[in-house]
């Protein structure tokens, strides 16, 4: 995901956008512990995506308030 994509989008959509990341991580995670996931660098993808979005996050509340 780019950061330019998720800079534009508002506070709202960014917590589910997080959600969603972190459940998404979860279920990789999980099939690494299995043994069933394919592409591990998929975690490390998923990983960095959390981070922009929790930046854009820090950002938008520093500014004072939601876009």
């Amino acid at each position: 995901m780019l950061y330019k994509d998720i800079k534009v989008k508002n506070n709202a959509e960014l917590r589910k956008l997080l959600d969603d990341l972190k459940a998404q991580l979860f279920i990789y995670r999980f099939q690494n512990k299995t043994g069933t996931l394919d592409h591990s660098h998929k975690i490390r993808e998923v990983r960095r995506d959390i981070a922009k979005v929790l930046t854009v996050l820090k950002i938008n509340e520093s500014k004072g308030g939601a876009k």
